[in-house]
Protein backbone atom coordinates (compact mmCIF):
# COMPACT_ATOMS: atom_id res chain seq x y z
CA UNK A 1 0.00 0.00 0.00
CA UNK A 2 1.12 3.41 -0.62
CA UNK A 3 0.17 7.01 0.41
CA UNK A 4 -3.35 8.18 -1.90
CA UNK A 5 -4.50 4.05 -1.99
CA UNK A 6 -7.94 3.03 -1.04
CA UNK A 7 -8.53 -0.19 0.30
CA UNK A 8 -10.83 -2.26 2.34
CA UNK A 9 -10.46 -2.92 6.24
CA UNK A 10 -12.46 -3.92 9.29
CA UNK A 11 -13.98 -0.58 11.04
CA UNK A 12 -16.05 -0.73 14.05
CA UNK A 13 -19.51 0.31 13.95
CA UNK A 14 -21.37 2.17 15.87
CA UNK A 15 -23.26 -0.60 17.28
CA UNK A 16 -19.69 -2.62 18.08
CA UNK A 17 -19.88 -5.00 15.51
CA UNK A 18 -16.77 -4.27 12.44
CA UNK A 19 -17.64 -4.30 8.78
CA UNK A 20 -15.13 -4.09 5.88
CA UNK A 21 -15.40 -0.36 4.81
CA UNK A 22 -12.98 1.83 2.81
CA UNK A 23 -10.33 3.59 3.58
CA UNK A 24 -7.64 6.30 2.30
CA UNK A 25 -4.12 5.53 3.15
CA UNK A 26 -2.73 9.10 4.24
CA UNK A 27 0.64 8.00 5.35
CA UNK A 28 2.88 5.34 6.17
CA UNK A 29 3.79 5.70 9.38
CA UNK A 30 7.77 4.52 10.25
CA UNK A 31 9.47 2.48 12.05
CA UNK A 32 6.63 -0.67 10.79
CA UNK A 33 5.45 1.11 8.14
CA UNK A 34 2.09 1.19 9.88
CA UNK A 35 -0.94 3.33 7.39
CA UNK A 36 -2.27 6.55 8.66
CA UNK A 37 -5.94 6.32 7.11
CA UNK A 38 -9.13 8.05 7.03
CA UNK A 39 -12.25 6.97 6.62
CA UNK A 40 -14.25 6.87 3.39
CA UNK A 41 -18.24 6.97 3.45
CA UNK A 42 -21.46 6.87 1.16
CA UNK A 43 -23.41 9.15 4.00
CA UNK A 44 -22.77 12.24 2.05
CA UNK A 45 -25.25 14.49 3.90
CA UNK A 46 -23.03 13.51 7.45
CA UNK A 47 -20.30 16.07 5.66
CA UNK A 48 -18.15 18.48 7.76
CA UNK A 49 -17.26 21.03 5.98
CA UNK A 50 -14.13 22.06 8.25
CA UNK A 51 -12.66 18.16 7.44
CA UNK A 52 -14.23 15.83 4.69
CA UNK A 53 -14.24 15.87 1.38
CA UNK A 54 -17.11 15.00 -1.09
CA UNK A 55 -15.59 12.45 -4.13
CA UNK A 56 -18.12 12.74 -7.00
CA UNK A 57 -18.25 10.80 -9.88
CA UNK A 58 -17.75 13.34 -12.31
CA UNK A 59 -14.72 14.03 -10.67
CA UNK A 60 -11.40 13.28 -12.92
CA UNK A 61 -9.47 10.48 -9.85
CA UNK A 62 -13.26 9.12 -9.02
CA UNK A 63 -13.18 6.44 -11.96
CA UNK A 64 -9.35 5.15 -10.25
CA UNK A 65 -10.54 5.63 -6.75
CA UNK A 66 -12.88 2.04 -7.13
CA UNK A 67 -15.51 3.50 -5.46
CA UNK A 68 -18.67 3.16 -6.51
CA UNK A 69 -21.03 6.09 -5.26
CA UNK A 70 -20.15 9.65 -4.59
CA UNK A 71 -18.44 9.55 -1.09
CA UNK A 72 -17.04 11.28 1.59
CA UNK A 73 -13.13 11.21 2.84
CA UNK A 74 -13.55 11.75 6.17
CA UNK A 75 -10.51 13.25 8.26
CA UNK A 76 -12.62 12.99 11.21
CA UNK A 77 -12.58 9.25 10.93
CA UNK A 78 -8.60 8.56 11.77
CA UNK A 79 -6.97 5.13 12.58
CA UNK A 80 -3.16 3.88 12.32
CA UNK A 81 -3.30 0.02 11.21
CA UNK A 82 -1.03 -2.48 10.87
CA UNK A 83 -0.25 -2.95 6.91
CA UNK A 84 -2.03 -6.45 7.40
CA UNK A 85 -5.30 -5.41 8.48
CA UNK A 86 -5.94 -4.07 4.97
CA UNK A 87 -7.74 -6.53 2.85
CA UNK A 88 -7.61 -4.95 -0.35
CA UNK A 89 -6.48 -1.91 -2.40
CA UNK A 90 -9.10 -0.79 -4.70
CA UNK A 91 -7.88 2.04 -5.95
CA UNK A 92 -6.31 5.68 -5.47
CA UNK A 93 -6.95 9.06 -5.48
CA UNK A 94 -5.17 11.97 -7.64
CA UNK A 95 -1.73 12.87 -5.90
CA UNK A 96 -3.50 17.13 -5.46
CA UNK A 97 -6.30 15.19 -3.54
CA UNK A 98 -4.13 13.84 -1.49
CA UNK A 99 -1.80 16.98 -0.78
CA UNK A 100 -5.06 19.17 0.05
CA UNK A 101 -6.40 16.84 2.25
CA UNK A 102 -3.05 16.16 4.42
CA UNK A 103 -2.85 20.00 4.35
CA UNK A 104 -6.82 20.42 5.63
CA UNK A 105 -6.19 17.88 8.43
CA UNK A 106 -2.67 19.63 9.44
CA UNK A 107 -4.32 22.82 9.37
CA UNK A 108 -7.41 21.42 11.69
CA UNK A 109 -4.59 20.27 14.08
CA UNK A 110 -2.80 23.30 14.20
CA UNK A 111 -3.64 25.57 17.22
CA UNK A 112 -6.04 28.86 17.13
CA UNK A 113 -3.68 31.43 17.35
CA UNK A 114 -3.63 33.25 20.89
CA UNK A 115 -6.48 36.07 20.63
CA UNK A 116 -4.73 39.60 22.63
Amino acid sequence: MKDGDLALTALPQRDGATKDRPVLVLRRIPPFDDLLVCGVSSQTDQLAPELDELITPNEPDFRTSGLKAPSLIRLGFLATLPQSAIKGRIGSVSRARLLRLRHRLAEFLRPPADKA
